[in-house]
């Protein structure tokens, strides 16, 4: 068997880069937001995707992007877009407080930049919702900046490369100082993202395929034995659990009685059928209007920090009912399409109405 040595390392750019370039030029995803070879990436559509992209798996955000992207195709037309639109766009893909800074950065991008996304990590890092991630993302990826870029995949891509077995997340500023020191000064959107298909297709979180990866012989896990072992985690606490009820009322129109969450906190700006607190007791609950109530049950929901449990209890306004204060009676016909959250369109099928 004739093993294949590999290409020369290039001017600034260490030998890991030249084989993992390579790799990529061979293998690399098609994605909805990527550019092909030889097109330059869209500023837009890299910022867009990044933040869809943040804590929700790629097949997810497909959809979603090009939806928004038919919707909003530049920046300015999101800016202009009524806030609602937007949220109700976002619907279902969870992490909400990202649709709100989505908006407030397309009105900064806007307004302090003349609708163009500056190329400069710091002045993107200036910008509503984008952290050092995401601006290190599109300075590399829209703008061919060099940038050290470490998401999911590359902290387990880099910690198994380097063999560091400090969990996470104090392991980060070791994962950082060695993916910038395997960052080029050319080609560094094409590192970024060679590392994330790496990470996603060969160095996986179970059963690497280490055979086919570009840095197998170099990889201090694998000669180790302990890559399924990297990254190493902190254990994780006991996720605590929380208890409330909503209350799914119709009227004789078959409109539905909702309320608009306030802008900030959890599930922000987005809809929801009226009900109580969310406490880990039980909370004290008051109907929002006179009506016979049938319980139809509880649904689950985990957030991050916290696991749900909503009982639900559906009842018939008569026709006509004014809605009480701060709440709104919705169409019939709005209900598909709303801006639900996930755990709110649970609420609604427990009690047998689908929103979508």
């Amino acid at each position: 068997m004739v093993r294949r040595s590999a290409p020369a390392a290039k001017p600034n750019m260490p030998p890991e880069a030249v084989a993992l370039l390579a790799w990529y030029d061979r293998a690399r995803r098609r994605l909805p937001w990527r550019a092909e070879p030889g097109e330059r990436a869209d500023p837009y559509s890299v910022w867009l995707s990044e933040v869809m992209l943040q804590q929700t798996t790629v097949q997810a955000v497909k959809a979603y992007y090009q939806r928004f992207l038919a919707l909003w195709p530049d920046v300015a037309s999101l800016a202009a877009a009524p806030d609602e639109a937007v949220m109700a766009a976002w619907a279902g893909l969870g992490y909400y407080s990202r649709a709100r800074n989505l908006l407030a950065c397309a009105r900064a991008v806007l307004r302090e930049h003349g609708g163009v996304f500056p190329a400069d990590e710091a002045a993107l890092r200036a910008l509503p919702g984008i952290g050092d991630y995401t601006a290190a993302a599109i300075a590399a990826i829209a703008f061919g900046r060099r940038a050290v870029v470490v998401d999911g995949n590359v902290e387990r891509v880099i910690s198994r490369y380097r063999a560091i077995e400090t969990p996470l997340p104090g392991a980060k500023p070791a994962i950082r100082t060695a993916t910038d020191g395997l960052t080029p000064d050319n080609r560094a959107g094409d590192f970024a993202q060679s590392m994330m298909d790496l990470g996603a297709t060969i160095c996986t979180p179970r059963k690497p395929a280490c055979a086919l990866c570009p840095l197998m012989e170099g990889c201090a896990a694998r000669q180790q034995g302990i890559a399924e072992d990297l990254p190493a985690k902190a254990p994780k606490r006991a996720r605590p659990r929380r208890v409330g009820t909503h209350f799914v009322v119709r009227d004789g129109a078959g409109r539905l009685l909702v309320r608009t969450r306030p802008a900030k906190g959890l599930l922000g700006g987005m809809l929801e059928v009226p009900g109580s607190d969310w406490a880990e007791a039980m909370p004290p609950v008051t109907p929002p209007m006179p009506a016979r109530y049938q319980n139809m049950g509880i649904i689950t929901h985990v957030f991050t920090h916290f696991a749900l449990e909503l009982t639900v209890l559906a009842g018939q306004a008569p026709l006509d009912t004014p809605a009480p204060k701060g709440m709104r009676w919705l169409e019939a016909s709005d209900i598909e399409g709303a801006a639900f959250p996930t755990v709110m369109r649970k609420v609604l099928a427990r009690a047998e109405i689908n929103p979508r």
